[in-house]
């Protein structure tokens, strides 16, 4: 137990100094998992005389090997196959220049109202996502075509930016997501129920988004005042434009959902749709598609590295008794699977302000997995709490990713006011964690019809 804490010390440490997440869980897990393989640190410390040398260099052989099966086996793992897949779908997508038309057509139903721009904004996001599976990238390319036309329309900078940060967490809730891909593999779960899982939660943060902003408009007109109603045929054309998006989703969604494919099965064709799309969109020429490879390999390379560093990281961990003595511990405590559960969220919280998705997802999902699962705890559901919280980490303050992503387009809008913008769909956010939390069926209706 006193070791894998000193591990975690250590980690954490390394990762504040500047050292990649991915090197760090790896170097660390590497060094921890010899130490702990010598059996007693003062055996770790001899290394001469009764053969304490010769101990210590097959326990480092030990890790080593056990390093170097774990990155083959991330390497060569059908399931991971689905993460580029998703990562080369979104950047077609991007490619495509759908962004426009998404928020041109979320306006032309929403614009007319009260903070309808706002809601609008939330509309695309909530679209982008559908066929993107990355919060950052659906804020950064949202927050391109939203901010221009929203401050044409008067609208607040805090409301605008807010709107656009809080809309882009919609990126890893909405299937496909990337995290949920990352939580599926390192817990053992079904990523399609997993996919599934987060469709109704999304719909329903959504709404809570639009909520937040009537809410926000209503004590403040000025912060998002009306633009001007679009004739209905204009409405129209302007659907018609993002269809692609409506049938990408549809066929992935709902071959999973009907157990046409599997989820790896439903990115391969994810991909073929999204490339037809970008070329009857006249977009895909052989520049973008080099792009998007290029892309696609630099953010699936970064992915994978960090999820071999958890996985050896995880072993060291194991090894080193944290998890057996972490649910000892907690069956002593008397503690229900509910009442550990709050626990971990209440840990997100506080991790989110310091740590992005990936590394907490990374870090935390070996551990509470194991912890979890002999309470019972439906390892679908909790997913999803987790992503909630996830998500709350990328708008809360000192280090809310998204917020960052708004501001290097924004230049001119300071933090804080960004982070005073997203306050309201903090709230809606904690609102939806509590309803997951309180009535589980949220989540796990539309999973369990799947087995129907």
């Amino acid at each position: 137990m006193i070791l894998s804490l000193i591990g975690f010390a250590v980690l954490l440490t390394i990762v504040f100094a500047g050292v990649p997440l991915g090197l760090a869980l790896i170097v660390v897990g590497v060094g921890g998992f010899a130490w702990a393989r010598a059996d007693m640190v003062g055996q770790a410390l001899i290394w001469w005389g009764d053969g304490g040398l010769e101990y210590n260099v097959r326990a480092a052989n030990a890790a080593f090997a056990m390093a170097g099966q774990q990155m083959f086996d991330v390497a060569t793992s059908y399931s991971l196959t689905v993460i580029p897949l998703f990562v080369l779908m979104g950047a077609f997508i991007h490619r495509s220049q759908l962004s426009q038309d998404l928020y041109d057509a979320a306006n032309a139903f929403l614009g007319h109202r009260r903070g309808g721009l706002a809601m609008g904004t939330i509309a695309a996001c909530a679209g982008f996502a559908a066929v993107c599976g990355s919060s950052i990238a659906t804020a950064a390319t949202i927050s391109r075509v939203a901010m221009p036309s929203m401050r044409r329309f008067g609208y607040r900078d805090s409301l605008s930016t807010g709107a656009i940060a809080a809309g882009g967490t919609l990126g890893i809730m909405i299937p496909p997501s990337v995290p949920m891909v990352l939580y599926g593999i390192l817990s053992e779960t079904d990523i399609a129920k997993l996919f599934i899982a987060g469709i109704l939660p999304g719909l329903l943060l959504t709404l809570l988004f639009f909520l937040s902003i009537g809410i926000t408009t209503a004590l403040d007109p000025a912060a998002g005042p009306r633009a001007e109603k679009v004739p209905a045929r204009e409405r129209l054309r302007l659907l018609v434009r993002v269809w692609g998006i409506l049938v990408i989703f549809t066929v992935i969604i709902g071959g999973i959902y009907f157990g046409i494919f599997t989820a790896t099965e439903a990115a391969g064709i994810g991909v073929v749709t999204a490339a037809l799309f970008a070329f009857a969109r006249r977009k895909l020429t052989f520049r973008t598609l080099w792009e998007s490879l290029v892309e696609t390999g630099i953010t699936t390379g970064m992915i994978f590295v960090v999820a071999m560093g958890a996985l050896i990281f995880a072993n060291f961990i194991n090894l080193a008794g944290f998890t057996r003595q972490m649910t000892a511990f907690l069956a002593t405590m008397d503690l229900s699977g509910m009442q550990v559960v709050l626990c971990i969220v209440v840990i997100y919280l506080i991790m989110g302000c310091v740590f992005d998705s990936l590394a907490m997802l990374t870090l935390t999902v070996p551990v509470v997995v194991g912890v979890l699962e002999p309470l019972g705890v439906d390892l679908i559901w909790f997913g999803i709490v987790a992503v909630i919280a996830v998500e709350l980490g990328l708008i809360t303050p000192p280090v809310g990713i998204n917020v960052f992503v708004v501001k290097a387009a924004t230049p001119d809008v300071s933090v804080w006011t960004i982070f005073r913008g997203v306050a309201p769909f903090v709230v809606a956010m904690l609102v939806l964690l509590g309803l997951v939390l309180v009535f589980p069926s949220i989540a796990l209706f539309l999973p369990s019809l799947m087995g129907r």
